[in-house]
C-alpha cells in the first residue's frame, strides 16, 4: 500500500524514538515522556505486524511456487486456507492503519441534538442515544450518560455521552454530522410520514491539562435545579452545572448526576474536549489557508439516512453502505457503517 504505510520509514521512525528515550533529561517530563513511550510502544507492535505480514506472505508465494512444481493438488486445500489467513490479517491491518491518527485511541465524547422536526427530531435524539449507548455495551465500552435535556412533550433536544474503548474516537469519527429519519409519526394524531433530523458531534476527550488551558476568571459557573420530561423539576436543591467559557462563548450543563460536583467534573471534562477540537479546527483551518486549500463545510452536511416507511432501509451517503435492517442499526449494529467509512479514506 505506497503512500499509505511505509514500513522502512516508520522502523527508522522506532530508532529515531529508542534514541530519543535514552537521551538524558528524557524523563524530566514524565507526562509527555509517557506519551512518548506509548507511541513507541504502539509503532514497535505495528512494524512487527507488518514485518511478520510480509514474510508470510514471501512463504506463501514459495509454497505456491512448490505446489505449482511439484503438481500437487493435494496442497490446494492447505493453500487456499493460508491465503484467507494472510487475507483476513492484511483486511484488519489495512482497518488499523485508518486508526492511527493522533486522537483516535482516545475515549469520544458524543453530542446528540434535535434539528428540525419538532418533537419527532427530539425522540430521534432519544433513539440515537439508545442506538450509541447499546453500540458501545455490545463492544464491551465502557459508557456514561453525561447530560440530558428533556423535550417539552417527548424526548431529549440534546444528551451527551462518553464512550471509551480501544480506537473509541476513531470509530465514532465516522458519525458525525446529520442524521435522517423518515417514519411514520407516533405523535401525529393522522399518523402521516414525517421527516426528522439530529446533528451527532464527536471529539476527542482532552486528556493532558496542557491541551487545553482554562484560566478561573474566563470561566462562569451556574448552579440550577435538574429538569426531568416535560420540564417538570426532578430535584429540590441546585445540582445541575451550567459552564460558559467567555473566551469562546462555550456553553456546557450537565445534569445527569445527583452530585452538584459529579455534575461539575463532567461539564468540565465535555469543556475540555470542545476546546480540544476548536483549536484542532482553527489550526486545520489556518493550515489549510497557508496553502491555498478550501475547507470542506462538513457541519450540517446530511450523512446518513434511516427509512422506516415506505420502505426499511438504512444508507450512509458518503459510501453508499447499506443496511435492510434499520432495528439492527437502531440496536447498535454500526460497525458496518463505521468500517466502510475508515476504509473510503485509506490512501485518501
Amino acid at each position: 500500500m505506497p503512500g499509505v504505510f511505509d514500513l522502512a520509514d516508520k522502523e527508522a521512525s522506532v530508532v529515531k524514538m529508542e534514541q530519543e528515550a535514552a537521551a538524558p533529561g528524557f524523563w524530566d517530563d514524565p507526562r509527555q515522556a509517557q506519551r512518548k513511550m506509548q507511541q513507541l510502544m504502539h509503532l514497535k507492535e505495528l512494524t512487527g505486524c507488518w514485518r511478520n505480514l510480509r514474510s508470510n506472505a514471501q512463504a506463501l508465494l514459495e509454497l505456491t511456487e512448490l505446489g505449482l512444481e511439484s503438481g500437487d493438488s493435494s496442497m490446494q486445500e492447505q493453500l487456499e486456507a493460508e491465503y484467507a489467513k494472510l487475507a483476513q490479517t492484511l483486511a484488519q491491518e489495512e482497518m488499523n492503519l485508518t486508526l492511527s491518527g493522533p486522537y483516535d485511541d482516545r475515549p469520544a465524547i458524543v453530542s446528540l441534538y434535535a434539528g428540525a422536526g419538532g418533537t419527532d427530531s427530539q425522540d430521534w435524539v432519544e433513539m440515537l442515544l439508545a442506538m450509541y449507548v447499546r453500540w458501545g455495551e455490545t463492544h464491551r465500552r465502557p459508557v456514561q450518560v453525561m447530560d440530558l435535556s428533556y423535550g417539552e412533550e417527548a424526548g431529549l433536544r440534546s444528551a451527551t455521552l462518553e464512550i471509551g474503548g480501544t480506537h473509541a474516537c476513531g470509530y465514532l469519527r465516522s458519525e458525525r454530522g446529520v442524521h435522517r429519519l423518515v417514519r411514520l409519526s407516533p405523535f401525529d394524531p393522522a399518523h402521516s410520514r414525517h421527516t426528522s433530523f439530529a446533528q451527532v458531534e464527536v471529539v476527542p476527550v482532552a486528556e493532558a491539562e496542557s491541551e487545553t488551558v482554562i484560566r478561573p476568571e474566563d470561566l462562569k459557573m451556574d448552579f440550577f435545579r435538574s429538569s426531568g420530561p416535560g420540564g417538570q423539576n426532578v430535584q429540590k436543591v441546585s445540582t445541575a452545572v451550567r459552564l460558559t467559557h467567555l473566551p469562546s462563548g462555550i456553553i456546557v450543563t450537565c445534569q445527569t448526576e445527583r452530585s452538584q460536583h459529579q455534575n461539575r467534573e463532567y461539564a468540565m471534562r465535555i469543556l475540555q474536549a470542545r476546546l480540544l477540537a476548536r483549536q484542532n479546527e482553527e489550526r486545520a483551518q489556518e493550515l489549510a489557508k497557508q496553502r491555498g486549500e478550501r475547507m470542506a463545510a462538513e457541519f450540517g452536511s446530511q450523512i446518513r439516512s434511516y427509512v422506516l416507511h415506505p420502505y426499511k432501509m438504512v444508507k450512509d451517503h458518503r459510501t453508499d453502505y447499506q443496511s435492510n435492517n434499520p432495528e439492527a442499526v437502531l440496536n447498535g449494529d454500526l460497525n458496518g457503517f463505521m468500517e466502510a467509512f475508515l476504509m473510503s479514506r485509506v490512501g485518501g
